[in-house]
């Protein structure tokens, strides 16, 4: 299969966070240029503020006109507006919620076109956005509703572990009337196509977590388990699905058994995202499963706490932006392998 060049567009967040910064910090490795053409979604005045902020000496973008070429061997950048903006690293401000959710909209529109193969999220605010868009909930929601396909799922990704939920941005008092067993068999299914056609792994194992402490311990903590989590897992293998469980969050990962499985789907945000962040030491990655696009991000957030003061690391961009080329590669690698599957031939016996 000929290898395609991708051109992968990365939204700056808020730009009073660190978005911005682990930008510049990867992208000032031109290596990343061997693998893929970049677009900037954000304004160049940001980028220069930052450039001269933190110091960083040559670091040369190409203003992307409409209808323009790509410069496959620098940063190109739209800017999503014209007017002046003021920049105060470490400080959440409405302007920073609004500006941001300007660059991921333009960003939306060039992916939902084809004109970028792969969006890279920057973090973002929900109480600065939230001020003018009281029902966002995240970006994983937003976009999956701009796709046309709400019935996505927040999974989350590093070299050993990968960590799908059920639930993403839920008040903990509100999941447990959230979770019923079509929607455990619908993330199920999810997490088990995405890791077919996104990691081209042919049959992958499932590990599902219960809901109560001890998985809710016979019974005795809670009664998820039995009621709706074991029949959900029940019927996904009827479905031909390798699903397993519930385990028990605490001694799943506190035993290690992750490591016998491909993923492992949470019952809640935290449930999932607390060992995965401990295990993945910065490194891992977000990513939506189930759209027909690809969207990584890096798995932190603004750090108001550290904006500005050259102490951000790249590594999770890093890694968002080659983990969305990889699965890019491999969802064409996928539809090429099953474009034409041979018809099954039952012979009979004399």
């Amino acid at each position: 299969m000929e290898h395609k060049r991708y051109t992968v567009g990365i939204t700056i967040g808020d730009f009073n966070g660190i978005g911005p910064e682990v930008i510049i910090k990867t992208l000032e490795d031109e290596r990343i240029f061997k693998f893929c053409s970049v677009v900037i979604y954000g304004q160049k005045n940001i980028i220069t503020y930052y450039t001269r902020h933190l110091k960083v000496q040559n670091f040369n973008v190409h203003e992307l006109a409409e209808g323009g070429q790509v410069n496959p061997k620098i940063p190109n950048i739209i800017n999503c507006w014209t007017e002046p903006v003021q920049v105060n690293p470490g400080e959440m401000t409405t302007e920073g919620g609004n500006r941001a959710m300007i660059c991921l909209n333009e960003a939306m529109k060039d992916l939902f076109a084809g004109k970028i193969d792969v969006l890279v999220t920057g973090p973002v605010s929900k109480s600065s956005i939230s001020q003018l868009h009281p029902e966002f909930k995240g970006q994983t929601e937003y976009i999956s509703k701009a796709a046309g396909n709400e019935n996505s799922m927040m999974m989350l990704a590093d070299d050993g572990l990968r960590v799908g939920l059920v639930t993403n941005h839920v008040s903990l008092k509100d999941v447990t009337g959230k979770i019923d067993i079509n929607l455990i068999i619908n993330k199920i299914e999810i997490l088990n196509q995405a890791l077919k056609q996104d990691f081209l792994i042919s049959k992958p194992r499932i590990a599902v977590l219960g809901l109560n402490p001890h998985a809710g311990d016979n019974s005795l903590l809670g009664k998820e388990e039995k009621d709706i989590i074991a029949p959900a897992v029940n019927r996904a293998k009827e479905k031909g699905i390798l699903a397993v469980g519930p385990f028990s969050a605490d001694g799943f990962f506190g035993m290690h058994h992750y490591r016998q499985f491909d993923a492992v789907l949470a019952m809640y945000h935290d449930q999932g995202l607390v060992p995965f962040k401990t295990l993945s030491f910065g490194t891992g990655i977000n990513y939506t499963a189930g759209l027909n696009v690809i969207r990584t991000s890096p798995d932190h957030g603004t750090a108001f706490d550290i904006a500005g003061k050259n102490l951000a690391s790249p590594d999770s961009l890093r890694n968002a932006i080659f983990t969305g080329i990889d699965i890019a590669q491999k969802r064409a690698a996928y539809k090429e392998m099953t474009a034409n599957p041979v018809e099954r031939v039952t012979l009979d016996r004399e």
